[in-house]
């Protein structure tokens, strides 16, 4: 690869490594040219990237983004996913294509600008989408509401049900 090609790669891994929010760096020896297809398919439906990338070059650009820690998983063959949208959907689809095809293995990844392992993209790939744990702090913000609005209609209706006791007790003696 000439020099000018190589600056162009370095720059383009290093624009996307910036814009990405989590990297997912795999090796894809044995996959068919279809099993890749229909892997590019899958990570397209996310909003996720991949490409394949000599290790040399994604070390250069990582360096040059303030990335460390990529030195153990960049070797042999590497096809990195950029996710730019959602940073769980590259570590999810990947981990499901590990299952699926049997041929991928995950060696490591990047979150934010912090290099992770492959067991920390897996962890990643077990966290519930943005709108569940939306959804969970949600429900947790409105307990204590909740809790304030029973607390102040319980003397009310505590109220209420001895008016309706005293009214029973004046119907039955009329």
């Amino acid at each position: 690869m000439a020099t000018a090609k190589k600056a162009e790669v370095i720059a383009e891994t290093r624009g996307d490594l910036e814009r990405a929010q989590s990297v997912v760096l795999a090796d894809y020896r044995g996959l068919t040219v279809q099993q890749m297809g229909q892997l590019r398919k899958k990570l397209a439906e996310r909003e996720v990237v991949i490409k394949v990338i000599k290790n040399t070059l994604i070390k250069r650009a990582a360096d040059e983004v303030g990335i460390e820690g990529l030195d153990a998983v960049l070797t042999g063959p590497t096809a990195v996913a950029f996710a730019y949208a959602d940073p769980v959907s590259a570590a999810k689809v990947m981990t499901e294509a590990v299952r699926e095809f049997r041929r991928i293995e995950i060696k490591g990844g990047i979150l934010g600008r912090v290099a992770v392992t492959a067991e920390g993209v897996r962890s990643l790939a077990e966290l519930p989408s943005r709108e569940v744990l939306l959804g969970k702090l949600a429900g947790t913000l409105m307990a204590p509401i909740q809790q304030l609005a029973w607390v102040l209609n319980a003397p009310i209706g505590n109220l209420a049900r001895a008016l309706d006791q005293v009214r029973q007790q004046k119907a039955q003696e009329a």
